[in-house]
């Protein structure tokens, strides 16, 4: 499953091959409450056909009826970019739809040859983070190295976005929690790769979309190279696997790294580190362990729940001062280590 950035720059350029009109639309700015954030996309062909969304659907439906009934060329006079705002008044947030107050500001681009789109599918494919600069005159598109996330900036010559590759989860061990993990982690657009070297783990371990490795983690996360749009989870409470992967992990760009096991287990392998691997404290404060946050999880669904929570989190950047990890929230249990009415028959502590 591809994000839905890929899926519309795709669908886009697969129009164009095929000789239909299309406009790329990007949600530029927003003013006040919006349903969808600047940087979102949509595309629309001369049918009137959509894939992506700018809002809830009220702004499309009157862009759909717009290329329909003028056609891409009167939208976009001589091939040429445009830039229209919607629920500037009282009025248009009603008609349009929009939270009160709500104000979108979009960017309307005819789709040529020199869009460039094959070139930016190209490196988020091979994980190349891409800076896009359309002019707003001619329509040519440059391409340059750019960081992986940004908010468009609209300047009166041009507008930059900023592309990055999918965000990616990898899973040391194969398991049912790494099962849940994938399930959950596919769902929201991640490409996941599941990493067990026990040839007895991979019977009947199957996931549509899930990569399974049977390297040793340190061989996979060194040639993986772990970028910034990266997470890796150990699961399999076995040092002697979790700690190859977490060695590499903490030291590349990953943006979260965690590991299960009990809060003394915790402390254990951040010593064996520190002592052993010689990892240095800054590097290992950047530890997710025990990994997620604190739900009162008992189950492998609840504790995968926790963990793709904070994964998530931290992939939107949330603080961690912001959030409770599971090692606060049992510190912070009653008397007996379970909150009241909690079962005690736990299936896997983390």
């Amino acid at each position: 499953m591809e994000d839905l950035d890929t899926q519309v720059l795709r669908c886009a350029q697969a129009w164009h091959t095929a000789g239909l009109p299309v406009l790329l639309v990007t949600v530029t700015r927003t003013w006040g409450s919006s349903p969808r954030p600047p940087g979102s996309l949509m595309a629309i062909n001369g049918r009137g056909e959509v894939v992506g969304s700018v809002s809830g659907g009220c702004i499309e439906d009157d862009l759909i009826r717009r290329v329909r009934d003028e056609g891409v060329d009167a939208v976009c006079a001589q091939g040429r970019p445009a830039t229209l705002r919607y629920g500037i008044s009282a009025d248009q947030a009603h008609r349009f739809g929009l939270p009160c107050g709500g104000t979108v500001e979009l960017v309307l681009e005819p789709v040529a040859a020199h869009s460039r789109l094959p070139e930016l599918l190209q490196a988020n494919l091979e994980r190349r983070s891409t800076q896009r600069r359309l002019d707003l005159r001619s329509g040519a598109v440059d391409l340059q190295p750019g960081r992986r996330d940004g908010v468009p900036e609209l300047t009166d010559a041009a507008l930059f976005t900023h592309f990055g590759p999918r965000h990616r989860l990898i899973l040391i061990g194969a398991g049912d929690l790494s099962r849940f993990l994938s399930q959950m982690a596919l769902g929201l657009n991640f490409e996941v790769i599941v990493c067990d070297p026990r040839e007895e783990q991979h019977a009947g371990w199957a996931l549509d979309g899930v990569t399974l490795s049977r390297e040793m983690p340190d061989d996979l996360i060194l040639r993986l190279k772990p970028d910034a749009r990266t997470a890796v989870v150990a699961l399999t409470h076995d040092p002697k696997l979790d700690d190859l992967a977490l060695i590499d992990a903490l030291q590349s760009e990953a943006f979260y790294v965690g590991a299960i096991g009990s809060r003394r287990h915790t402390g254990l392998r951040r010593d064996r580190l520190r002592e052993h691997f010689g990892l240095a404290e800054a590097e290992l404060d950047a530890l997710h362990g025990p990994a997620g946050l604190f739900i009162g999880s008992k189950t492998p669904a609840e504790i995968a729940l926790s963990i793709m929570a904070e994964v998530v989190a931290a992939k939107n950047g949330v603080a961690r001062a912001a959030t409770v990890p599971v090692a606060e929230g049992k510190a912070a249990l009653p008397a007996g280590g379970h909150a009241p009415g909690m079962d005690m028959a736990v299936t896997c502590k983390v």
